[in-house]
């Protein structure tokens, strides 16, 4: 039975597909390989003895290749396939896929590796050429790059043998405080930001390049790269090309706040540092002990973005039906705007390697981005049905997945999100702005200095498109690193009406100063239901709830908290929150911290234990008095019997009180990528 392929309404030609159901109906194959030729057919996955044909070269001419096939008489009867042989795929554009590339459900189109080689997608250039010499007394390789000394390229990234190597700073560990910020008074706002500031003697200097020069502040929730204009020595005073995107303070105090230079070619030292002279064009690496110059790969980025899902939805048109598969997309740079320093939260206004716009029942499976300045994807309005599943996204210079406002259905699924925010240290794992129907379940989101899901983009109670999002059974851990502020394992933003933070296992989430909860609904969340997570070794609390209406927390662990272990903020007239058949352990800091006076919370059916013995109070209030209130009537201070909580396992004994009360084990043999 032949049936209408319908690309999209408004193309011109339609084109017959053959049904899946089809008996024996098999896929078209085209083959890319390093080896092949645009010229050939692509029918074949080797070139042949006599060079006549072969596979083709670029994914290109692959795409061109199926556009002609759609146009010829009798269209494409089939599903394609295009298998991409091992190699390297140097772009020096963005790979472009647009509605007349689009599949159907019935014939999708897929770009997926051939069998089990490694096609490597790379948006960079290897760097050859390398010359032995000594710097500062370091054993040293140098090569001049006439590119960059003619201004037609710079780099802020290197990596050598597969490794992110990092440009030189000071001070080499921690960090230098400003001692003075010559534009703030006492009318000057935290949103403020400053293009001048003061420095402690030998801190900051007239080196070598100035321009160059980078001072990275950090500052609540974000950073700010601040390029140096000038330097007057003998004041002190460093003056920035660019203003902060914050006030350049601890925080929300007055105090002049945390920095650190990078970029200091007098600093360059320590082998595995490198160094690029732009205006004589010559790039200096220090190598590390075995590595050699004629064996070493050593890749710099030249383009930001590998992939572009092109569609045009204000006119109807979708990119549906693609799917790539097994590939892997490395060596991207990107850097902000000349009139910004950064972002207001989570890095939001980094691009992605993968983007895409106007696309519909897409798929991106058992794919890898690694090595890049970016996010790794990032989907933007209006995107429907799209799938990120079993992918490894890592080294990476902002995060994971962007899911952009008004996109709706997308899942991200076992993938590994780990080692972000290596250039836009506010980056997190997954965001997810103003936008509904998303699942974000069975994944490991790892070593970030931000937060880990980030839900919402709608500060307070207006009115907002955001709902049903399940965040189910990921495993979140070591988020933060004492890097920023305010921040959480996840994190939500506005009224979410049936969204679902259950099953995760958060874990060390460790802040600068304030702020590094598990579970976090910051201004205006509501109508949310967390349960059954896990949470501990948390710097602010397992739980915090700046201000929202109406979220159920249920049947939760909350352990090992430092700075008290549930955190209240706001005082409201309405509901804040039922907390009910929660287990919270732990040893240091108050139970409760925060604001806990109006009584405008519903808390029973707790099992709560101070595991080292101290005293504890409930806000100040005896049990006996807190329960006047109407809270905790039926909880319990005892001992759960957790098999062993030091080593994060919060298996229950048969006869734990906590059972009594009505808690539900939690089984979190689910958590995390599947296999």
């Amino acid at each position: 039975m032949i049936l209408p392929c319908a690309l999209n309404a408004l193309l011109p030609v339609a084109v017959p597909c053959l049904a899946a159901q089809a008996p024996g109906t098999e896929a078209l194959a085209l083959y890319v390989a390093p080896d092949g030729n645009d010229a050939w057919s692509g029918h074949v996955p080797e070139p042949n003895a006599a060079g006549a044909d072969g596979p083709l070269a670029t994914l290109t001419r692959a795409r061109d290749a199926i556009r002609e096939l759609r146009r010829a008489p009798g269209g494409l009867p089939r599903p394609v396939e295009v298998r991409v042989r091992g190699g390297t795929y140097v772009l020096r554009e963005p790979f472009v896929l647009t509605p007349e590339d689009s599949g159907t459900a019935e014939c999708p189109v897929t770009y997926e590796a051939y069998r089990d080689e490694r096609p490597v997608i790379s948006g960079g250039r290897a760097i050859t050429g390398w010359k032995r010499t000594k710097v500062n007394g370091q054993a040293a390789w140098t090569v001049v790059l006439p590119e960059v000394q003619r201004g037609e390229w710079t780099f802020r990234q290197l990596w050598v043998n597969g490794e992110r190597r990092e440009r030189p700073r000071l001070p080499k560990e921690g960090y230098y405080f400003f001692t003075g910020l010559p534009e703030v008074t006492a009318e000057t706002q935290w949103g403020q930001g400053q293009t001048q500031a003061t420095f402690a003697p030998g801190e900051i200097a007239n080196w070598r390049n100035l321009n160059d020069v980078e001072v990275m502040a950090f500052h609540l929730w974000t950073e700010s790269r601040l390029p140096i204009a000038s330097v007057d020595e003998a004041q002190q005073l460093v003056t920035f090309a660019k203003r902060s995107v914050f006030r350049l303070t601890l925080d929300f105090a007055n105090e002049p706040g945390r920095y650190y230079v990078e970029n200091v070619s007098e600093a360059l030292d320590t082998p595995g540092q490198w160094y690029l002279d732009r205006p004589t064009g010559t790039l200096t690496y220090l190598p590390l002990p075995g590595e050699k110059p004629d064996q070493a790969e050593v890749v710099a980025p030249v383009i930001p973005q590998l992939v572009l899902f092109s569609g045009d939805p204000a006119v109807g048109l979708f990119v549906e039906h693609i799917r790539m598969q097994g590939l892997t997309f490395s060596h991207t740079q990107w850097d902000l705007p000349a009139d910004a320093a950064g972002y207001g939260q989570a890095a939001n206004g980094v691009p992605a390697v993968i983007q895409w716009q106007g696309a519909r029942h897409c798929t991106l499976r058992e794919c890898t981005v690694e090595h890049a300045g970016n996010y790794a994807v990032e989907l933007i309005a209006p995107c429907e049905d799209n799938r990120v599943s079993r992918c490894t996204l890592q080294d990476l210079g902002a995060g994971g997945v962007k899911i952009g406002h008004d996109t709706t259905g997308t899942e991200v699924s076992d993938c590994t999100i780990a080692h972000g925010g290596r250039l836009f240290t506010s980056a997190v794992g997954v965001w997810i702005g103003n936008s509904r129907d998303n699942r974000v379940v069975h994944n490991e989101i790892a070593d970030l200095y931000y937060t880990g899901v980030s839900l919402g983009w709608t500060w307070g109670y207006a009115a907002t498109t955001v709902g049903n999002n399940h965040i189910e059974y990921n495993h979140i851990h070591d988020i933060g690193h004492g890097v920023l502020s305010d921040m959480g394992g996840i994190y939500s933003l506005g009224i979410q009406p049936g969204t679902r933070l259950c099953y995760n296992r958060i874990h060390d989430v460790e802040s600068y100063a304030y702020g590094g909860w598990g579970l976090y609904t910051d201004e205006g969340s509501s109508q949310m239901l967390l349960e059954n997570n896990v949470v501990y070794r948390t710097k602010t609390g397992g739980f915090h709830q700046h201000y929202g209406e109406d979220n159920t927390v249920r049947n939760n662990v909350f352990a090992f908290a430092k700075v008290g272990q549930l955190q209240r903020t706001r005082e409201e007239d309405h509901l804040s929150f039922t907390f009910e058949r929660n287990i919270v352990y732990w040893t240091e800091g108050p139970l409760l911290h925060g604001s806990w006076q109006n009584n405008n919370y519903r808390l029973d059916y707790n099992c709560y234990w101070q595991a080292a013995g101290q005293p504890f109070d409930f806000a100040g209030r005896t049990l006996e008095q807190w329960r006047e209130l109407g809270q905790d009537a039926h909880s319990l201070v005892a001992d759960p019997k957790f098999a062993d909580p030091a080593q994060g396992d919060f298996t229950l004994a048969a006869d734990s009180p906590a059972l009594q009360l009505g808690f539900v084990p939690i089984d979190l043999s689910e958590v995390g990528p599947r296999p």
